[in-house]
C-alpha cells in the first residue's frame, strides 16, 4: 500500500518493522496484536517486506503496511527511504526484526528526528533486555515488556478464514507438507517417506492432503506416486485457505517451514520434523498444545517408524 502525504498523517503514528520469512511472521503475531491493543487510537504501520504485503493487508492490526524492498546499499535508496520514515513523524518505533539493516534505520533518521525506538539498535531509547535461550515469541514479548507493554497475550486469528468450497476434501484428513525453502535441503525429510506414511494414513481410514508452492512439485510428486489417492492442493491455496484447511484437519506433519507455523497457530495437532543444524530449535519450534516435534541432524536418518508413532501419537480416535 502506498503510505498517505505526510500532511495527512499524525504526529503520533506508530512503526512495526518485521521482514519475515513466513514463519517469523507467524511467531510475530502476539506482539502484533499486542502493539495494536496498545495504542488503539493511534495510526500502527507494519513495514515488511513484499513477499508478505498482501498478507499483512488483511491483518486487523495494522491501518497500512508499507513494502521495505531492502534495496542493495545505494546512496539514492537509503536517501528514499530516509525521507519515507521522516515523513512518517512516527513517535514510536517497535524494530521486531532486530537485524543489523534495521539498526541503521534508526540511525538514518539522524539525531534530533529519532522517536521512541524499540529494539537493538545503540542509543535507541528502549534497548532489548539481556535474553538468552528464549523463544522468539517469548522474546518479542520481553521486548515489548521493556517498552511499556506488559500484557502480550495469545492473538486471536478468527479474522484469518480461507474459502474451502473448491476443494473435494474428505471427511477426516491429515495435513502433509513436504516442502521448505529450496535453498535448504537439509531441512526435508526425504519424500518417499513421507509417501510411505500417506500409505499408512490411508490404511486407517485417513486422506492425506498435500499442501505447498510450486517449488515443492517434485517432492509432491514423489509422494503422490506411492499414494496417488493424496489431494494435491500445492500452489493452489492462500494462507487464509490453510489456516481453514488446519482447522478441519485432524493433525498435521511437516518440515520445519513456515506453513506448518501457521497450522499449528490456529489449533490443529502438529508434528513437525526439524534438524538441529538447520534450525535452533528451542527458539522456532512450534508450540501449540497439541504440537510434537522430532529432531535428527540428518532427517534422513529419521525413519518412517519413530514418525509414524509420533504422529499416531497426535491423532485423534476414530469416530
Amino acid at each position: 500500500m502506498r503510505a498517505p502525504p505526510p500532511s495527512t498523517m499524525t504526529a503520533d503514528a506508530v512503526l512495526v518493522i518485521k521482514h519475515g520469512a513466513l514463519g517469523d511472521i507467524v511467531q510475530a503475531f502476539d506482539s502484533f496484536a499486542a502493539i495494536r491493543a496498545h495504542h488503539p487510537e493511534r495510526r500502527v504501520v507494519l513495514l515488511t517486506t513484499p513477499a508478505f504485503a498482501a498478507f499483512a493487508g488483511t491483518m486487523p492490526w495494522f491501518d497500512d503496511v508499507w513494502e521495505d524492498k531492502r534495496e542493495r546499499w545505494a546512496l539514492g535508496a537509503w536517501l528514499r527511504l530516509r525521507r519515507r520514515l521522516r515523513g512518517g513523524r512516527f513517535a514510536h518505533v517497535y524494530d521486531l526484526q532486530c537485524s543489523t539493516r534495521t539498526g541503521l534505520y534508526f540511525r538514518l533518521l539522524g539525531p534530533g528526528r529519532r522517536p521512541d525506538w524499540s529494539g537493538h539498535a545503540p542509543g535507541c531509547s528502549h534497548p532489548l533486555p539481556a535474553m538468552t535461550g528464549l523463544h522468539n515469541r517469548d522474546r518479542m514479548a520481553a521486548q515489548l515488556d521493556a517498552a511499556g507493554i506488559a500484557h502480550v497475550p495469545a492473538a486471536d486469528l478468527d479474522w484469518l478464514v480461507g474459502d474451502l468450497g473448491s476443494f473435494d476434501l474428505a471427511e477426516r484428513f491429515v495435513l502433509m507438507v513436504p516442502g521448505s525453502s529450496p535453498h535448504r535441503p537439509g531441512k526435508r525429510w526425504p519424500a518417499e517417506r513421507y509417501g510411505a506414511l500417506a500409505r499408512r494414513l490411508a490404511a486407517r481410514g485417513l486422506a492425506t492432503v498435500l499442501v505447498g508452492t510450486a517449488a515443492d512439485a517434485t517432492a509432491i510428486g514423489a509422494i503422490r506416486t506411492l499414494a496417488p489417492e493424496a489431494l494435491d492442493l500445492a500452489g493452489r491455496t492462500s494462507l487464509a485457505d490453510l489456516a481453514s484447511l488446519a482447522r478441519r484437519a485432524v493433525a498435521a506433519i511437516g518440515n520445519d517451514t513456515g506453513p506448518m507455523h501457521l497450522i499449528d497457530r490456529v489449533g490443529c495437532p502438529v508434528l513437525t520434523l526439524m534438524s538441529p543444524t538447520e534450525t535452533e530449535i528451542a527458539g522456532t519450534a512450534p508450540r501449540g498444545a497439541g504440537s510434537r516435534w522430532l529432531a535428527r541432524d540428518d532427517l534422513a536418518a529419521l525413519d518412517l517408524e519413530a514418525v509414524d508413532q509420533a504422529l499416531a501419537s497426535l491423532l485423534p480416535a476414530a469416530p
